[in-house]
């Protein structure tokens, strides 16, 4: 027989009574504390994830919120810090850019995407230079016939003249600027004879240093890149032929003892050798911040010169191997390469598509239409 529903209701109610009288719940304050501990971890969680993405995006494994022990995929391997076995992956810098449309950018490291323009056209390419603080970039500007170095804030601002030349290059110490001053004349019907000459610029003073391709005349070496060595003292000069693959030459020079910038024109200039190599040229080099090397090395053979391969390399000032980092392509120049401060990003041109390697790892292309770039 059934419970009469008021019965049943009696029931359902003492039991709920006697099942209540047994419950022993935490004090209020208790209940608040761990409630306020739980928040305290989500923004914590949150703050650390988001701190992660900003310092260096896919360079940076992170845990996913709510779901602990799921890493980010495809994240390269970070180097450890000295007394920590946590791994460690520096943040990107930003890249100060020129595009193929001659505007000056700044470009977000993790998107490729111009945050901001500095410059909105007649910007050479070849190079960009930034200050060791950051804060301003130089770059050389066409007008009419005359190529002048020019600098700029990062942050944005009117563009300021410094003197005639291009392919500008900041010492660390952010003292000297290095630059190219080519040949002897400014028009635009000049023909150079005696070649380049590299040019150092005091900066707080305006007092400048020539150095010239050789004391005799000769054939002109065109200089590429000029770049300095850690400790400001050594400019490392990228300086090829005009017409064949024979006299390609990388070469460290110190300013303070010599007035010439190629190898054998003074006892000082010191050739970056290959060796046990032959029929091999560097096309482009920068010193890296512990002081060995960043080098496109090229290999050609026949008659007219044929690229047979370009790899990307790090290399002691005396030619010894450290690593590869990467195969370039045969039918495109490898060019702007380039090291941050902290020596674990790289960055180089492969014809107008940028690339980035962290730690020397696989590089990876990140956007396109450049025809110079550097950390920032």
């Amino acid at each position: 027989m059934r419970d009469h529903p008021t019965d049943l209701a009696g029931r359902l109610r003492a039991g709920s009574a006697d099942f209540a009288a047994t419950v022993r719940p935490a004090p209020p304050e208790a209940i608040r504390a761990r409630g306020s501990r739980r928040r305290r971890r989500q923004v914590l969680t949150a703050a650390v994830v988001a701190l992660a993405i900003g310092a260096g995006g896919a360079g940076t494994a992170y845990a996913s919120l709510g779901q602990p022990g799921r890493a980010g995929h495809g994240a390269p391997a970070a180097r450890p810090t000295a007394g920590s076995s946590a791994p460690v992956s520096p943040g990107r810098p930003d890249i100060v850019a020129v595009t193929t449309r001659g505007e000056l950018v700044v470009l977000d490291p993790l998107s490729g995407e111009a945050r901001r323009i500095l410059v909105a056209g007649g910007v050479a390419g070849g190079a960009v230079a930034v200050s060791p603080d950051g804060r301003t970039a130089y770059f050389a500007a066409r007008h009419g016939c005359q190529d002048e170095i020019e600098s700029v804030p990062v942050a944005g601002g009117r563009p300021e003249p410094v003197t005639a030349g291009v392919l500008p290059a900041v010492s660390p110490d952010g003292k000297e600027l290095a630059f190219v001053r080519q040949g002897n004349g400014t028009g635009c019907h000049h023909l150079a004879t005696s070649g380049d000459e590299v040019v150092i610029r005091h900066l707080p003073g305006g007092g400048e240093t020539v150095l010239e391709p050789m004391a005799k005349p000769g054939p002109p070496h065109p200089v590429s890149r000029l770049s300095w060595s850690p400790d400001s003292r050594r400019l490392l000069v990228s300086a090829g032929p005009a017409q064949d693959n024979e006299g390609w030459q990388l070469v460290q020079v110190d300013p303070a003892t010599t007035r010439y910038y190629l190898a054998g024109a003074a006892p000082g200039n010191a050739a970056v050798p290959f060796p046990g190599l032959a029929g091999r040229y560097y096309r482009e080099g920068v010193y890296l911040p512990d002081g060995d090397l960043l080098v496109n090395q090229v290999c050609c053979s026949g008659l007219p010169a044929r690229v047979t391969s370009t790899l990307i390399l790090e290399v002691t000032p005396s030619g010894q191997l450290v690593r590869q980092v990467a195969i370039g392509f045969r039918n495109r120049d490898h060019t702007s390469l380039d090291a941050d401060p902290t020596g674990h990003w790289l960055l180089y041109l492969s014809g107008p598509d940028l690339f980035l390697s962290l730690d020397g790892a696989a590089p990876f292309k990140l956007t396109t239409g450049l025809t110079a770039a550097a950390w920032s």
